[in-house]
């Protein structure tokens, strides 16, 4: 699995949960047969926007991989809900990549291109935060799949 972002996120309190929520993930996600997740950050320096950033995001796109893009008119799904995507990807075989656009969005050229669009509610986020919650919706994902009591319905 792999979470495409662009911009580069400093080093601090959102890179420190991003890491520890992967962490748990990799460590929770082995038995399950889910595999880790990594982060690939992009970036355009030259200010071209969405156009600019979709080329490099699908870069990091790994080939077959079902796309999910975080984008505010996508679908609110449950916890167990995601849960269940997350598991019916393994259960294929697919490889899972998630992409957090720019600030101006995900270009439509590769947004059309999504198995699934996620919405993490009808407020917008910053970046840095969206990476830190769909780090911990992963997480949370795996603990669901495994059983654990960490996700209370």
């Amino acid at each position: 699995m792999v979470i495409a972002a662009v911009g580069r996120l400093r080093q601090g309190p959102e890179a420190k949960l991003i890491d520890d929520y992967l962490d748990r993930h990799a460590k929770a996600g082995r038995a399950l047969g889910l595999p880790p997740v990594t982060l690939t950050e992009v970036e355009d320096r030259r200010g071209g926007g969405m156009s600019a950033e979709a080329p490099l995001l699908a870069r990091a796109i790994p080939d077959g991989a079902a796309l999910v893009v975080l984008d505010e008119r996508g679908q609110m799904l449950t916890s167990p809900e995601f849960a269940q995507k997350i598991a019916g990807w393994r259960d294929q075989a697919r490889d899972v990549a998630f992409v957090i656009g720019g600030a101006d969005g995900i270009d439509p050229s590769l947004r059309d291109r999504a198995d699934l669009a996620i919405s993490l509610g009808r407020m917008v986020w910053p970046h840095m935060l969206v990476r830190v919650m769909l780090a911990e919706q992963i997480y949370r994902a795996t603990t669901i799949l495994a059983g654990s009591p960490y996700h209370r319905e």
